[in-house]
C-alpha cells in the first residue's frame, strides 16, 4: 500500500497541470477584496471576510469540482491492461488514489487559507488576530479532510471509467445537488452533510435547524461506504 502511494506521488511530478489547478484557491480571496473594497473596513470581521475567502463557494462549488476534475486526471491515460499484469491489490489501487485526493485537498485549503490572510492584511479589510487566524486554519483543514471523503462516489465513477467524459460531466451533476440539497435536506448528499458539518459553529450562519452530527456523518458514511463497493466491483471486472 505504501509503495503504491508513494509511486502515485511519483506520478504528480509529471502531471504540471495538476498542480496549475491549486491557483484556483486564489480565487475567492481576490474576489473577495474587490466586493469589499467598497465597504468600510471597520464594519468588516476576520470572520465575516473569511466567509467570502474559504467558508462559501470554495467549499460548495471550487474544491468539489477541483477534486473531481483531480480524480478524472487521475486515472485518465492509465492503461490499466498493462497495470494490472503488476500484481497488486485493486483496493489497495483505489485508496492510493484517495490518499493523493486527500493531500491535495489539504494543500488546496492551506493555499487558501494562507491566501485569505495575505488578501485581507495587504488590503488593509481585516486586522491580523491570532484568535481569527487559528480559527480560519483549522476550518480549512477541516474543508480539506471532510470534502475527499464527500466525493468518494465521484471517484468510484472515475475508476469504473476508461474514458473521461462521463466522470467530468458526473462531478458536475454531484458538485451543485450537493449545493441544492443543502437548502431542501442536508442528510441526503455527502457534501450537503459535509457543508452543514462545517457550518455549525461558523458565527452568523443560521440554518433552518441544528445539526445533526450522527446524521451527517451517517450520510458521508454510506455514500462512502457504497462508493467503495461499487469500486471494488468495478476494477474486479478487470482481471
Amino acid at each position: 500500500m505504501l509503495n503504491l502511494i508513494q509511486s502515485e506521488f511519483l506520478k504528480l511530478r509529471r502531471r504540471k497541470f495538476i498542480w496549475l489547478m491549486l491557483f484556483a484557491a486564489l480565487f475567492m480571496p481576490l474576489v473577495a477584496i474587490f466586493y469589499f473594497s467598497g465597504a468600510n473596513a471597520t464594519e468588516i470581521t476576520p470572520i465575516h471576510f473569511y466567509k467570502w475567502t474559504a467558508f462559501s463557494y470554495t467549499l460548495w462549488i471550487i474544491l468539489p469540482f477541483v477534486l473531481g476534475m483531480l480524480c478524472t486526471m487521475l486515472i485518465y491515460n492509465e492503461n490499466q491492461e498493462q497495470l494490472w499484469i503488476i500484481p497488486i491489490s485493486r483496493m489497495g489501487y483505489f485508496f492510493s488514489k484517495f490518499v493523493v485526493v486527500l493531500f491535495y485537498s489539504i494543500c488546496f485549503m492551506l493555499i487558501t487559507a494562507v491566501s485569505s490572510i495575505l488578501a485581507g492584511v495587504t488590503s488593509g479589510l481585516i486586522v491580523f488576530t491570532t484568535d481569527s487566524i487559528s480559527f480560519l486554519f483549522i476550518k480549512c483543514l477541516e474543508i480539506g479532510i471532510l470534502i475527499p471523503l464527500a466525493i468518494l462516489p465521484i471517484l468510484a465513477v472515475t475508476v469504473s471509467q476508461k474514458g473521461y467524459i462521463l466522470p467530468v460531466c458526473v462531478t458536475i451533476v454531484f458538485t451543485f445537488f450537493g449545493f441544492i440539497l443543502l437548502m431542501i435536506n442536508m442528510y441526503i448528499h455527502p457534501l450537503s452533510s459535509t457543508t452543514a458539518i462545517f457550518m455549525r459553529n461558523i458565527e452568523g450562519v443560521v440554518l433552518d435547524e441544528p445539526v445533526n452530527m450522527g446524521k451527517a456523518f451517517l450520510c458521508i458514511g454510506i455514500w462512502g461506504i457504497a462508493s467503495t463497493i461499487w469500486a471494488k466491483i468495478a476494477l474486479g471486472k478487470e482481471k
